[in-house]
């Protein structure tokens, strides 16, 4: 299991069918941005993240572990 402190979350990056490059989030559903670099999608998920912890917060509802695990299968 991948482990991450408090002050990070586990990000997934790929490609969609127009160039970009999508963010998301496994461990906070919803959570997605994008961009048209690396960095620039790292940025915005970087503030989707914020964003999306401070609307947990401000609900009352519980912030989820990032907990995830990464692994790869053999085909």
């Amino acid at each position: 299991m991948t482990k991450t402190t408090k002050k990070e979350r586990i990000v997934f990056l790929y490609p969609d069918e127009d160039g970009y490059i999508i963010a998301e989030v496994p461990s906070l559903p919803g959570c997605i941005s994008q961009g048209e670099t690396r960095q620039e999608a790292l940025q915005n998920i970087q503030e989707a993240i914020t964003l999306h912890l401070e609307v947990l917060q401000e609900r009352g509802e519980q912030i989820p572990e990032d907990n995830i695990e990464i692994t790869s299968v053999k085909l």
